[in-house]
């Protein structure tokens, strides 16, 4: 088993709130340094993401992106160790067959241990990030299961609803309007969930919930799993249906989760609109603008 302590009130609850688990994926060798390395030296350099980022949690323009062409796995992996560096291979269960089988093993044991459960669109992340950097402010349109492998981290998840994240805040989000990433109030903190990872834990959280990172004083690394289900499907098309019927028609509709015939015909709606185009995503593309030194682990230089 995976996953230590799955219990029928977790099955439950899953992708509904937040939940901790514990898990033994840190004693697996692909995660010592050797293993990461070879992942980041198969890993298509042109998928690999490279960014750095201020020290204020409310300054997330300061997520920069960079490059990491002409240094090896191992070279990528000290400057991770050295920097201020967040390495992010997406989707590595596409491009990397040992992460292949392991999302494989995990989904399989999560709809194993939660029968009502079926996951599609799956997304396994690296995260391998710099000792005190961060990730800013943000939410995901999929569910997501962040589980820690090495280093500590603290989360901070916040309820997916105003003032964390306002409805029209959220359609935009989902038609592509603008980033994921937007302004944070420090004050919100009071209403938010604070969970401590540590190697062998993993925390999920509701759909679209905001949620920001802080590392620890080391390197830390980290899976990301995304996914869908059924339900947020349903629930992802409804808010595209909502902003698609504020923008075209001038009403006001409001989201409501679960299986409901108005739900059902936004569904619709939303299949029809991706089908003609109604909406144009504009979606927002940073430009690299440092690249990595290779003589000097850690260290960022301009292009």
């Amino acid at each position: 088993m995976i996953i230590q302590d799955w219990t029928d009130e977790k099955a439950a609850a899953f992708g509904k709130q937040t939940l901790n688990f514990a898990h033994d994926l840190h004693h697996r060798p692909m995660f010592t340094d050797e293993g990461l390395a070879e992942a980041l030296e198969a890993y298509p350099r042109s998928k690999l993401g490279v960014f750095t980022m201020g020290e204020d949690p409310r300054a997330w323009t300061t997520w920069r992106k960079g490059s990491g062409d002409g240094l090896t796995g191992a070279q990528l992996l000290e400057s991770a160790k050295a920097g201020r560096i967040w390495l992010n291979l997406r989707e590595a269960n596409l491009y990397l067959k040992p992460y292949a089988d392991l999302a494989d093993e995990v989904f399989a044991e999560k709809e194993a241990m939660a029968p009502s459960l079926r996951t599609f669109k799956r997304d396994l992340g690296v995260l391998i990030s710099s000792a005190n950097a961060q990730v800013f402010y943000h939410l995901d349109v999929p569910l997501v299961s962040l589980w820690q492998i090495r280093g500590t981290k603290r989360v901070w998840v916040y309820p997916p609803k105003a003032p964390y994240v306002g409805e029209e805040a959220l359609e935009k989000i989902v038609l592509r309007e603008s980033a994921e990433q937007f302004a944070f109030d420090p004050a919100w903190d009071a209403g938010a969930e604070a969970v401590e990872l540590t190697p062998g834990r993993m925390v999920t959280w509701a759909q679209n919930a905001p949620h920001r990172i802080e590392n620890g004083p080391m390197l830390n690394v980290s899976l990301s799993m995304e996914f869908m289900t059924p339900q947020a499907l349903l629930r992802a098309n409804v808010i595209y249906a909502n902003g698609v019927m504020r923008r075209r028609t001038g009403l006001r509709p409001r989201l409501s989760d679960g299986v409901s015939p108005a739900n059902l015909g936004k569904l619709a709606l939303a299949r029809g609109a991706k089908a003609l185009k109604l909406q144009k995503a504009h979606e927002r593309i940073l430009p690299a603008t440092f690249r990595l030194d290779p003589a000097q682990p850690g260290a960022v230089l301009p292009i």
